[in-house]
């Protein structure tokens, strides 16, 4: 009786630990999205009063678009907690956008799903000094303050320390028109600031779109958009996505890359710099030296960055420009671009369409694959075999052989024929998927690594196992070397 009343009171007794020990787990790693709105670190304690730490920015004015420099400093702290809000609002959500300034102090996080709209430290390494950008979203209001939170010690921690108030310069009219001009960035035309987000209305209608999620919302920061619309002799392009570094999309004339003609939107110093491109195999982008593109506008804020530009259907004069009203599949990707503007690998794999088309053709609205359909073949194949019947084969002759012993299947125990079928299978999967990859490449890849070895090696071994059953004698076939061994 007195053990059935232990039980009881040790899970309560653990209940209550966890229910106690919830709320005051800190986050040293700085991932603190469950503060969001309340700004308050899970302590487990009460705020300081005075705060010690200020916040210091290098203009009290801004326009959408513009890049404003922040600045938390005071006496050594170890975590802090960074956001831009409604001056009048100050419970509303936090808005606009940040970019780092030192990637190993800080990082961004996404509240009130509005993507790098906070920053937080990355772990609890003492600091005295952070300093972040902040980009002013289009629908930004007339007054925006700077709020943050910063600890001191874990029972230490000051919140929502007040930071200073930037406005518009004309609270009349916050945002600029739509080709507002702004400071020219290296190309041989003028450039100017897009004050809002593209929209997909026209897609399949007049427009040209990719969009990855299929039918998803440019405005929307997991969307990647790409569109092109015929006007006369030239096509205006737009592109959008979730990027903090670059995006790029590409024409080629087969789905793997190589002599392609590419056009890059990369973020640099806080703007957006639209430049094209030559893919020479899979080595780094070839950058033109002169620019073709015409009427180019950008947008970097609630973390998304977007470009847009025009350029003639044929270019006779620029080397490594494709004509516009041929059929190539167009590739979609994203990646880094580290201080400078230099631009590193994609981060994953390329969208990339899964047929030709004409952009200058019939208006469609289309998706994409970031994996071939005979890449997928190949991997899901690849996991049949050796993660399921292979498998299964080799239990059913390690545990069933004594179960299915007196059980016939075809005159020979069911346990060897059921094993042997998997077995089989193995192969013939393996021998399909092994191929696969050289259909879809036309050959050999020099580019792929390791990978192409493992996978021969893999497929000789498939093949010595299935020959070395098939010379194994039956189990009650004479064992000749016993034979031997007796008589000796």
């Amino acid at each position: 009786m007195l053990q059935q009343m232990e039980l009881p009171g040790l899970a309560f007794a653990v209940w209550m630990l966890i229910c106690f020990y919830a709320p005051v787990g800190g986050y040293p790693n700085g991932k603190v999205r469950e503060a969001c709105t309340s700004m308050v670190p899970c302590h487990g304690s009460s705020p300081q009063l005075s705060p010690e730490h200020t916040i210091t920015v290098n203009g009290t004015e801004f326009k959408p678009g513009d890049s404003i420099e922040v600045h938390l400093s005071g006496p050594v702290f170890e975590g802090f907690f960074i956001q831009a809000r409604d001056a009048e609002h100050l419970e509303s959500p936090a808005l606009g956008s940040f970019m780092l300034a030192d990637r190993g102090a800080s990082q961004l996080l996404t509240c009130a799903h509005t993507k790098n709209s906070a920053v937080s430290h990355t772990s609890k390494a003492k600091k005295k000094h952070i300093k972040v950008y902040w980009i002013a979203p289009g629908n930004a209001p007339k007054r925006v303050q700077f709020l943050a939170t910063v600890v001191k010690k874990y029972k230490i921690f000051w919140v929502k320390i007040p930071g200073p108030i930037v406005s518009q310069p004309n609270a009349l009219s916050p945002t600029p028109p739509l080709h507002a001009t702004s400071g020219a960035v290296s190309t041989s035309h003028p450039v100017s600031y897009l004050s809002k987000p593209f929209n997909a209305s026209s897609c399949g209608r007049t427009k040209f779109c990719i969009r990855n999620p299929s039918n998803c919302d440019p405005e929307s920061a997991s969307c990647f958009f790409l569109s092109f619309q015929q006007e006369g002799s030239s096509v205006f392009v737009e592109m959008s996505g979730p990027s903090e570094g670059y995006l790029a999309f590409a024409l080629s004339h087969d789905q793997w890359m190589g002599d392609d003609d590419a056009y890059l939107c990369v973020g640099e110093d806080h703007r957006v710099r639209t430049i094209t491109a030559y893919l020479k195999e899979r080595s780094p982008p070839v950058l033109d030296s002169e620019n073709a593109l015409e009427d180019v506008s950008w947008r970097l804020a609630d973390g998304l960055l977007q470009c847009s530009f025009r350029r003639s259907i044929r270019l006779p004069a620029h080397k490594g420009r494709f004509n516009l009203d041929a059929s190539y599949y167009i590739f979609l990707a994203d990646g880094e671009a580290s201080e400078g503007g230099v631009i590193h690998k994609h981060r994953q794999q390329p969208l990339i369409t899964n047929g030709i088309y004409n952009i200058t053709g019939l208006p469609q609205d289309i998706g994409g694959s970031r994996s071939p359909r005979l890449i997928k073949a190949h991997g899901t194949l690849m996991f049949i075999a050796w993660i399921t019947t292979v498998s299964i084969g080799v239990i059913v002759a390690r545990f069933f052989k004594p179960v299915w012993s007196y059980s016939f299947l075809f005159g020979k125990e069911m346990w060897f024929q059921v094993h042997r079928m998997l077995m089989l299978t193995t192969v013939m999967l393996t021998s399909i998927s092994f191929v696969l990859p050289f259909i879809y490449r036309g050959g050999w890849s020099q580019q792929a690594g390791f990978h192409p070895y493992l996978g021969c090696t893999v497929m000789a071994l498939a093949i010595f196992q299935a020959l070395m059953a098939g010379f194994r004698p039956s189990r009650h076939a004479p064992r000749y070397l016993d034979q031997f061994l007796l008589e000796d």
